[in-house]
């Protein structure tokens, strides 16, 4: 999944700087490797919209919701390939449907403009005066290069509040300054670039479709009035007359976009100052400047997402998760980068956490990875994932219960239902996974399924919940002895011997390493002792031993002087290492 991750950034990064054609190569090339990701389609689908492929764009987005029906972007991606075909009707009915999975802002504002185009669809007149009329204009033009400019002359900026105060005079708007024009660019949305001069062809140079007002009629001068004044020279004097227009520059200083780079500059500031008291761990004066920093510039959600930040390092979960909550919330609208959205949402998770919430803190993970698909929130997911299953199983705990289990597989082993005596003891065991006795009847039930490999499973298990219970190792010697493992049957049988202190299993077990000792005895009674040696060195702990420079010097000298050997075994690790050669018949007992 990692090269999917890659495409994808990659594609994202392509989208950002609207190479659209790139980005739509990438997300194809992801989409192949996994087919059933929601989010590969969607950012397909706002890649094909950036070209205003409209038609394919909502094949992506349908294709997003048929993945993934309860994701509102999904609708959202619907709904913007529709406004883009003009097909506002089926556009509402998209945004509407999204808005019942969650109450986006970006929902919310993407359904206003598909009914305010609707409705400018209808009217038949374009005019300049709507266009002006837009309270967004000089915001618009302010974070447009090309427009960016003609903002630094004061005089313009009066011009445009005056056209935005009184449409009708907007008119006469492209006559009276060209610079108008890339105005007009920015309010319809399209590059004016091209269309900044008069075309080769004699054209007017603006977009197809549009004309400008015609220019209003001049008097003409009388003749008296022409001769009287012969001179012609003064003609050009009029050029001077804008020049008194910067003498308004220290009036007119109140522009909307300077105090809102001063508020910016300010906030950025707060954050700076809020973030050195962070890694100080002063956490309630760093909670304070991000406050700040929000309060004077509210257009950047990580001022939010600090502010969690600040309020979980403070314990304070539920400040936290509401803060975060709200920055999810003001970042739809602000069409915040996806990977700050996935972060917020991991925050959320860890203080659902530390709060022991655990299934919350599962839902904001996972919503988490819905918008990003990171590592570290994986694992945490993961690990929650693994906490919840162990809560529950804990919760399930009932000795009681366990009990009446047992009981119930004990008369169905007896009925001769073993598979239905497996089912009950597996539930005596999830009642009380700490009673051995509920593994041991099970693998008594499981090798009356011939099913060997789960029943000695099952008494390996016995024994590591109860070192000290006999009959896990009786019932491990009797699997293998079925298994025909008779040495290893015969250390089961000697390791119950060791723990049978009081003997009570005595005779039970004599009795069952006789019958053991008797088959081997038939199984090896024809091998010479090359073929023994090689019989035996098959097994991994039996060459090992074997190769061992101390067991090999007690063997050397228990072969000159077998009473040394007796003494050596008072050792519990070298007897253990005898027994397992005699059970394997290289040293042979009489």
């Amino acid at each position: 999944m990692s090269d999917v991750n890659a495409l994808k950034d990659q594609g994202n990064k392509a989208f950002s700087a609207k190479d659209y054609d790139k980005a739509i190569e990438l997300f194809t090339a992801a989409i192949a490797i996994d087919p059933s990701n929601h989010v590969l389609f969607s950012n397909r689908s706002a890649a094909k919209a950036g070209k205003k492929e409209w038609a394919t764009a909502l094949e992506d987005a349908e294709q997003c919701i048929k993945l993934n029906q309860s994701w509102s972007k999904g609708y959202a991606r619907k709904g913007a390939a529709l406004h883009g075909a003009r097909r506002y009707d089926e556009a509402v009915e998209a945004y509407e449907a999204g808005l019942k999975f969650e109450d986006s802002p970006a929902l919310r504002k993407g359904l206003q403009d598909v009914k305010d185009a609707k409705g400018r669809d209808g009217s038949e007149s374009f005019g300049l005066g709507r266009m002006f009329a837009d309270p967004n204009l000089i915001g618009k033009l302010a974070t447009n290069p090309r427009t960016q400019k003609h903002l630094a002359d004061p005089a313009f900026v009066q011009k445009l509040k005056l056209f935005q105060q009184n449409p009708a005079l907007a008119d006469s708007a492209l006559q009276s300054d060209p610079r108008m024009i890339d105005v007009l660019g920015v309010a319809m949305g399209i590059d004016m670039q091209g269309f900044s001069g008069e075309g080769s062809d004699g054209s007017d140079g603006l977009p197809p479709g549009f004309k400008l007002p015609p220019p209003k009629a001049r008097t003409p001068r009388s003749p008296s009035a022409s001769t009287s004044k012969t001179p012609p020279t003064p003609a050009p004097a009029p050029a001077p007359a804008p020049a008194p227009a910067p003498k308004s520059e220290d009036v007119e200083m109140t522009d909307e976009d300077v105090e809102e780079a001063k508020a910016k500059a300010d906030a950025l500031a707060a954050k700076a100052q809020g973030t050195e008291y962070y890694k100080a761990q002063r956490f309630s004066e760093a909670a304070e400047q991000f406050k700040k920093a929000w309060d004077l510039w509210p257009k950047d959600i990580t001022f939010l997402g600090n502010l969690g930040a600040a309020y979980l390092e403070a314990k304070e979960y539920d400040q936290c998760i509401a803060t975060c909550e709200l920055a999810v919330d003001e970042g739809r609208g602000l069409r915040a980068d996806y990977k700050i959205i996935a972060k917020i949402f991991g925050r959320i998770g860890t203080a659902y956490t530390a709060k022991n919430d655990l299934v919350s803190a599962k839902k904001y993970f996972q919503k988490s990875l819905s918008e990003h698909r990171d590592a570290t929130i994986l694992a945490k997911l993961q690990v929650t994932e693994k906490a919840i299953a162990e809560t529950e199983r804990q919760a399930y705990i009932d000795p009681a219960k366990s009990a009446v289990a047992r009981e119930e597989g004990n008369a169905a082993f007896k009925g001769g239902d073993f598979a239905k005596a497996v089912k009950l003891y597996e539930e005596s065991i999830k009642r009380d996974p700490s009673d051995a006795r509920g593994y041991n009847n099970r693998a008594a039930a499981y090798m009356k399924l011939m099913a060997l490999a789960e029943a000695l499973k099952d008494a390996d298990k016995a024994i590591e919940v109860d070192p000290a219970f006999v009959k896990a190792y009786i019932r491990k010697a009797t699997i293998l002895q079925t298994m025909r493992d008779y040495s290893k049957a015969l250390e089961a049988l000697q390791a119950a011997s060791s723990v049978d202190t009081a003997n009570a299993h005595a005779q039970e077990i004599q009795a069952q390493e006789f019958k053991i000792q008797q088959a081997l005895f038939t199984q090896r009674s024809d091998e010479t002792e090359e073929q023994t040696l090689e019989r035996a060195m098959k097994d991994p702990e039996v060459a090992q031993i074997m190769g061992d420079p101390v067991m090999q010097q007690i063997l050397q000298q228990a072969q000159g002087n077998p009473g040394a050997l007796q003494d050596h075994m008072k050792n519990p690790v070298v007897r253990q290492k005898v027994m397992k050669l005699i059970n394997a018949g290289i040293i042979k007992t009489r």
